[in-house]
């Protein structure tokens, strides 16, 4: 009997030990797998335990066969490691662009990011409106770079997901240290109409930079005003690891029922669960 009761001791301990799981929404595939390998490795070493994690790539104007490559390239790293192919295309490139997404649906992808700034692209511009549009027609979730890195980001955004109620958004950085902004969503929703509930985010390394710092409270009351139930947790690796991320998380002073939506819950139910198609 103590024998018995000393081993489940002990395997309380381990339990506890273990990592708390995570799905990490936002990881660069530059160079492919390796990549993907360079990410798990760090991962592993860092002792963290990931569910899954987003594979990202970001098209470039005009070259639209590397689009297509870089695009397979994830879907085929996707079905040999736990990660989820997160697409894209460039909004300037018109009909090809549509006709990406449409393939792109077909072969079971569930999220395309685009990004502003690295893709020289602007957020307010009806190429963007339509590929957005088209998108959430398809079932695909919109992940949007929101670290606020050129004027009228936020402002932007907010319009667009209006404009495009059908299409869920993953604003990414949470508007990095613009953040203040999203506090207008309580207001917003309030008014009758105006919105869907289609806005969510990821705090990739703005909860690196607010943990810890004169904004954290702050931080978390705009965390709680735009819902728990909307936030995701990502690296921005290699910029950052998943451990910077998880840790500052840790330290934000949420209950552990916050945190699990937000390691992984809130992303498990917006990008593994399939969103209806609209049109054919």
């Amino acid at each position: 009997m103590l024998l018995a009761s000393l081993l489940l001791s002990l395997s309380g301990l381990v339990r506890a030990a273990d990592p708390t799981p995570v799905f990490d929404v936002h990881v660069h595939i530059w160079e492919g797998e390796k990549s993907v390998k360079e990410y798990l490795a760090q991962v592993a070493a860092d002792g963290q335990q990931v569910t899954r994690f987003g594979g990202i790539h970001m098209a470039v104007l005009g070259k639209v066969a590397e689009t297509r490559s870089k695009n397979d390239e994830l879907v085929a790293l996707s079905k040999r490691y736990p990660m989820i192919p997160i697409a894209s295309v460039h909004p300037y490139d018109g009909d090809a662009a549509f006709a990406e997404l449409e393939r792109l649906a077909a072969l079971g992808v569930r999220a395309i990011k685009l990004h502003p700034h690295t893709q020289k692209f602007d957020a307010a511009d009806e190429r963007v409106l339509a590929v957005c549009k088209r998108a959430g027609e398809l079932g695909l979730v919109v992940l949007m770079d929101n670290a606020n890195i050129l004027p009228g980001d936020n402002q932007k955004l907010f319009n667009l997901a209006l404009a495009t109620p059908q299409t869920h958004f993953i604003f990414t950085h949470l508007g990095a240290l613009e953040f203040r902004f999203w506090n207008i969503l309580p207001l917003a929703r309030t008014a009758k109409g105006l919105m869907e509930d289609n806005i969510h985010f990821d705090i990739a390394g703005t909860v690196v930079l607010a943990a810890d710092s004169p904004l954290e409270e702050e931080f978390v009351w705009t965390m709680r005003n735009v819902g728990i139930d909307n936030l995701l947790l990502g690296s921005d690796f290699p910029q950052l690891s998943l451990k910077k991320g998880a840790d500052a998380l840790d330290r934000l002073g949420l209950t552990e029922e916050e945190k699990r939506k937000i390691r992984w819950g809130n992303a498990e139910r917006l990008l593994l669960k399939e969103r209806p198609k609209s049109v054919p």
